[in-house]
């Protein structure tokens, strides 16, 4: 048997088993800890390459041996708990926190008026940034506002277009160094958001690295993108539309959505290695999954999932 496809099907075990195990809960298994360590994969890459050239027994048993030290490595990384604030629920930065070098976190406010006329058109929502902690916490008589307590150097900027039937709103990170939209750890920006509940809104929403918190049970929500890296993931979405769209796209992500029972839901799944939790979802075809009440209920939400080594998990409240 050829080196290359042992030491992939180790992985593939190692990947599989960790997933198991972890949606088991016979462990807490962070990846975002793993992700830190990524170049270990070009390693696993370079002594395959290395030693599947000269074909030699000694270098294959060396080569393996390495992938499994490697894995092993990273398999008691993964357990330990991350000190950033959005990889544990348990651990909550203080908005009147310090920076490193010991001053204080500066605070910076972000605000759009609501205008007349404002709740007939369409709201788009772009919200993109890295090393940033985002929660909705509650309506505003703004149209939109928000609240940056800043730990790093990742500014924001917030860029309103509007038009006849579409206000679009931009909120994104203005940061010139790269670094931070991949940091993990203290020091992220914490943004405080909120919205009004008149408008009809579409969200695009992009994050490198980070956490987003949004009860969005109050407003009425069309279509929710969200497209990530290393994420925490929780949306609490409404019934007061006929029809929502979700479509998630993540790398290593952990993603909780909350749904109305009242809603009939369908779910359309291309995840890979991710795991799934859709409690009260019968499965209609491969990657398809229903509730019961689909077909009967006048409300409808619509959720695509493609994910890399992410968890997935819809419930119903």
């Amino acid at each position: 048997m050829k080196l290359d496809r042992v030491i992939w099907g180790v992985v593939l075990l190692f990947i599989g088993g960790v997933l198991l195990l972890d949606n088991f809960n016979v462990i807490e298994f962070y990846w975002s800890n793993v992700w830190k360590f990524w170049p270990v994969f070009l390693i696993i890459i370079g002594v395959n390459i290395l030693f599947n050239r000269n074909n030699s027994q000694t270098g294959n048993i060396i080569s393996l041996a390495i992938v499994v030290i490697t894995l092993s490595f990273l398999f008691v990384k993964g357990q330990e708990k991350p000190e950033g604030r959005w990889w544990s629920n348990n651990i909550k930065i203080d908005m009147d926190d310090e920076n490193s070098d010991g001053t204080k976190a500066s605070q910076s406010t972000f605000v759009e008026p609501f205008t007349s006329g404002d709740e007939l058109k369409k709201s788009i929502l772009e919200i993109s940034g890295g090393g940033t902690s985002f929660e909705l916490k509650g309506s505003s008589d703004s149209l939109f506002l928000a609240t940056v307590h800043k730990k790093n150097n990742n500014n924001f900027g917030l860029t309103k277009i509007a038009s006849d039937s579409v206000n679009t709103l931009i909120f994104k990170s203005q940061d010139k160094n790269r670094r931070s939209k991949w940091s993990i750890g203290d020091g992220n920006n914490n943004v405080d958001l909120y919205l009004n509940t008149k408008p009809i809104w579409e969200m695009n929403l992009k994050l490198g690295a980070g956490e987003m918190d949004f009860d969005l049970k109050e407003y009425k929500v069309r279509t929710l993108n969200f497209d990530g890296g290393a994420a925490d993931i929780n949306f609490k979405l409404g019934d007061l539309l006929p029809i929502t769209d979700v479509n998630v796209k993540t790398g290593v992500a952990d993603v909780k959505i909350s749904i109305p029972e009242s809603s009939g839901c369908r779910i359309k799944t291309k995840t890979g290695l991710s795991s799934k939790d859709f409690n009260g979802f019968k499965m209609i075809s491969e990657g398809v999954y229903e509730t019961a009440n689909y077909q009967s209920s006048t409300k409808k939400i619509f959720i695509n999932f493609d994910g890399g080594l992410s968890s997935f998990e819809v419930n119903r409240y």
